[in-house]
């Protein structure tokens, strides 16, 4: 892989190629991706969609949105300090084609802004209750109506592949979806591969998968001009991942270990004190004791520690990013750059102490047990309208389900059973987890 390529500034649609030098300096291409994205619909919803406790009533803590825009501003970061590397150690993309230092860190930034984007409500719970409905629910019945690639997309629904294909799906009247640089689709896709063949292994890429096969077409299209490389051989697809998506895997990481552990405290599932000697441990090489005493309140004293293992792990991630840099456009490179931390113990404590005192903690499962149970009624709901079985073909109730619905709606004038089915997952995982329990009442008859 080479940098030209993987800063590509096309998209859906272009006939020419972009260059960079010719690019208005007032409001670059790669700048334009975060406009487009911070403006969607589907970038708001993130407002009222779980990060930590579902359906929480404290302005402590954070939602999939304000995640999002931390997740984007350490993403910028990162992006601008490997990018000042990149450029002394090729400084023809500077002299020749015009890149600057601000590039990597904007198509970084933009990328992580949209890396949730396609998360279903209730959290990583959203996922698995698509996904069971059609392995052990009424789903089932679809089974042998689709190719095993399909199916797969639906019993591993992912939140990751339903990103991609929020930013790129045509909708009537709207080609390309939001047109993003295929530099930051690029970027955005940590897991550049199809469902299937799954092969579990300790190559990270291979964690999850990161296009729906209804947007295959469109990956293949992007990977090709970005240069990246093939891994699979044959009908099966999948890419060596673009270099920059190990930056914005690292901003989500970074943020979702020391934000999220400072949610826990803030809700008092954590001990304070207890929490401030793990994050005292994590920036004990780069802590200002004398500033650190003067600190009169636990409050000031966690936004403190807070701040410094941000930027600690922040400048760690872009050196060992860079120090990796070959072995990374070479393909060779297969895991997180924290994997590669000299902080990695001090990180898997928190995360640790993050998992049995947070995501295990009695508020998030009872939250998410009736999220789960939410959204599977609403997928039977939804596929029976669109997918009668043979005695429901008529069903008035089928009907009006359609009138009060016009997103599923025209979902009825798709020609394959698969494409009606991702595109009721993808809707059902477009709603907030308000926008869910508002629906499952109102289809109960519990509004009335």
């Amino acid at each position: 892989m080479n940098w030209e390529q993987l800063l590509s500034l096309k998209r859906f649609g272009d006939k020419h190629k972009r260059l960079r030098k010719e690019q208005n300096e007032t409001r670059l291409g790669f700048e334009v991706d975060y406009d487009r994205i911070i403006f969607s619909s589907a970038f708001r919803s993130l407002q009222d969609k779980t990060q930590v406790i579902p359906l929480s009533k404290t302005d402590f803590v954070h939602t999939r949105l304000t995640h999002s825009m931390e997740v984007s501003v350490v993403g910028r970061s990162l992006g601008r300090l490997a990018g000042q590397k990149i450029l002394e150690k090729h400084p023809h993309l500077k002299d020749t084609f015009g890149y600057q230092m601000n590039d990597f860190g904007a198509i970084v930034a933009a990328a992580a802004l949209a890396h949730d984007i396609g998360n279903p409500p209730f959290g990583h719970s959203g996922e698995k209750a698509i996904g069971e409905y059609f392995s052990h629910g009424n789903g089932k019945r679809f089974k042998n109506l689709l190719t095993d690639k399909e199916f797969q997309d639906l019993v591993k629904f992912e939140g990751n592949a339903n990103g991609f294909r929020i930013l790129t799906e045509n909708r009537p009247g709207i080609t390309g979806g939001l047109r993003l640089s295929y530099a930051t689709l690029g970027a955005f896709t940590k897991y550049p591969k199809e469902s299937l063949p799954h092969k579990p292994s300790r190559n990270i890429e291979d964690k999850k998968f990161g296009f729906f096969q209804s947007e295959k077409e469109i990956f293949q299209e992007i990977a090709e001009e970005l240069g990246l490389h093939p891994t699979r051989e044959g009908k099966d697809t999948g890419y060596t991942r673009h270099p920059l998506a190990f930056l914005v895997e690292a901003a989500d990481d970074i943020c979702y270990t020391i934000i999220d552990f400072e949610d826990g405290i803030n809700l008092g599932l954590i001990d304070e004190d207890y929490a401030l000697e793990y994050l005292i441990k994590l920036v004990k090489d780069n802590i200002n004791t004398s500033k650190y005493n003067q600190l009169g309140n636990t409050a000031d004293r966690l936004a403190y520690l807070r701040a410094l293992a941000i930027n600690t792990l922040i400048v760690e991630a872009a050196d060992i990013f860079i120090a990796n840099e070959e072995k990374i456009l070479n393909g060779d490179f297969h895991e997180s750059l924290f994997d590669k931390s000299s902080y990695e113990a001090q990180i898997k404590d928190i995360i640790k102490i993050s998992i049995e005192k947070i995501y295990q903690s009695e508020e998030v499962i009872s939250k998410e047990i009736a999220g789960y149970s939410m959204l599977s009624y609403l997928l039977d709901i939804y596929t029976k309208a669109i997918l009668p079985e043979k005695e429901e073909e008529n069903s008035n109730l089928n009907k009006l389900i359609l009138k009060s619905t016009p997103q599923i709606d025209v979902l009825e004038d798709k020609e394959k059973v698969y494409d009606k089915l991702i595109g009721i997952c993808s809707y059902v995982a477009s709603l907030t987890d308000g926008l869910t329990v508002a629906s499952f009442k109102k289809f109960k008859g519990l509004n009335t």
